[in-house]
């Protein structure tokens, strides 16, 4: 295959890509409500893309869970279901108890030394501690990930990645307060230390109740986001 041939042929699947960012964008950021109907067109012209791409982002947003096909009205928003956050919560504690519980009890220190570049962005000074929302929200979620992948076990992390994947939509809304940000610099480094001590009760007592704060702390924050986006989408 030609050079020219080979570039043309990356060029949609690039696209596509473009054009599922910005909708995922849109949905994560409530600019498309939970439940709001929209067109393959209205995308088009929001992205400036052809249908193509189009089809084929929207196509990848529905398998994820985020859109779904309205009969006969094009597309739709996927509803609000705070039932549905609660059982992926579960899934989380359940995956990194689990994966706590192995790391405290692994007997080389292999995966000990997997979280030595956990310790380097946690374990510091607070002056030293980043306040943006945003890159602190990215941080968490691959500390948690971390966690996980620091097992070895790469079903486990798969699992975990789908669910941390899902769950993105309402965690960074964890992060748009300092006292948030400050509590999560807290409990990992507490964490942390629990799990480099081997000390798996107190490890997994402090994993639970720091996924279960943020928990509840994002159900407040979203209600109250989605509150504020359904009130500027009438006006």
């Amino acid at each position: 295959m030609s050079r020219g041939r080979a570039a043309s042929a990356t060029r949609p699947e690039n696209l596509t890509e473009r054009v599922y960012r910005k909708l995922k964008a849109e949905i994560f950021s409530f600019r498309l409500l939970p439940g709001e109907r929209f067109t393959e067109s209205e995308v088009a012209t929001l992205t400036s893309a052809s249908r193509t791409p189009v089809r084929e982002a929207l196509t990848r947003l529905q398998r994820e869970g985020f859109v779904s096909v309205a009969f006969r009205s094009g597309w739709q928003v996927s509803p609000f279901e705070f039932a549905q956050f609660e059982q992926l919560y579960d899934v989380r504690i359940a995956l990194e108890m689990a994966a706590v519980a192995s790391l405290c009890s692994a007997q080389t220190p292999a995966g000990l030394d997997a979280l030595d570049a956990l310790k380097a962005i946690w374990l510091v000074e607070p002056a030293s501690r980043l306040s943006d929302g945003p890159t602190v929200c990215a941080l968490d979620e691959r500390f948690h990930e971390q966690l996980v992948e620091a097992t070895g076990n790469l079903e486990m992390a798969r699992i975990h990645h789908d669910v941390s994947e899902r769950l993105r939509i309402v965690r960074r809304l964890d992060f748009t307060q300092s006292s948030r940000i400050e509590a999560t610099y807290l409990e990992h480094c507490a964490l942390l230390a629990s799990i480099l001590a081997r000390d798996c009760n107190r490890a997994q007592a402090l994993l639970r109740r720091h996924i279960q704060e943020s928990k509840a702390e994002v159900r407040q924050i979203t209600l109250h986001t989605l509150y504020e986006a359904r009130r500027k989408h009438g006006a």
